[in-house]
């Protein structure tokens, strides 16, 4: 059980930043306002290249996922490249600040979906992963990667469960802006 634990929080880290459930919509970016610091510089706008460092809890305060005393985390804000609860939380913040933000699940991964579980003929999945909570990594039609947890294993089936595992939780960052390079002008 602890392996699958470390596999799947793992895997958590690098799906965190990447809407991949399938059916997850994203909400419309929320235009920000330019903010002003005492210095003069603006804040995270839309389409800032921004760099975070983030600590990521769960409702129990278990640490999910952090980037603490690595790479920082970067990307373009109003892109869609974050869960929207966080990106809407950072418009405006400037180099050094910090902040708590507390995403529920509707502006993260959205709730668990029923649909999401889907029943599959037990020999489609290899025998070494026929164990409630082992993680199915496949490559779907288009190309994209699709990630599952078996669920429940029945006599002849076993129930997968495509819902992102973060889907349903309220998620909790800590996070503080190293870096934030403006929108080059448009020509």
């Amino acid at each position: 059980m602890k392996k699958i634990l470390h596999v799947l929080l793992l895997s958590v880290g690098s799906i965190m930043i990447l809407t991949m459930t399938a059916g997850l919509t994203m909400a419309e970016p929320q235009a920000t306002v330019p903010a002003k610091s005492e210095s003069g510089k603006a804040g995270i706008q839309n389409d800032s290249t921004v760099q975070l460092e983030y600590r990521l809890t769960d409702e129990k305060g278990t640490v999910l996922d952090t980037n603490e005393g690595g790479d920082p985390l970067i990307y373009t804000h109003g892109q869609g490249q974050i869960i929207p609860g966080l990106e809407k939380a950072l418009g405006g913040l400037h180099v050094g600040d910090t902040k708590h933000v507390v995403v529920p699940s509707d502006e993260a991964y959205g709730p668990i979906r029923p649909e999401a579980f889907v029943e599959v003929p037990k020999e489609r999945i290899p025998e070494n992963l026929q164990t409630v909570g082992a993680h199915l990594v496949a490559q779907g039609q288009n190309g994209q990667t699709r990630h599952a947890f078996v669920k429940e294993i029945k006599e002849k089936t076993i129930v997968l469960d495509t819902n992102h595992p973060l889907a349903g939780k309220t998620l909790t960052f800590d996070v503080k802006v190293l870096g934030v390079e403006l929108p080059q002008a448009k020509q």
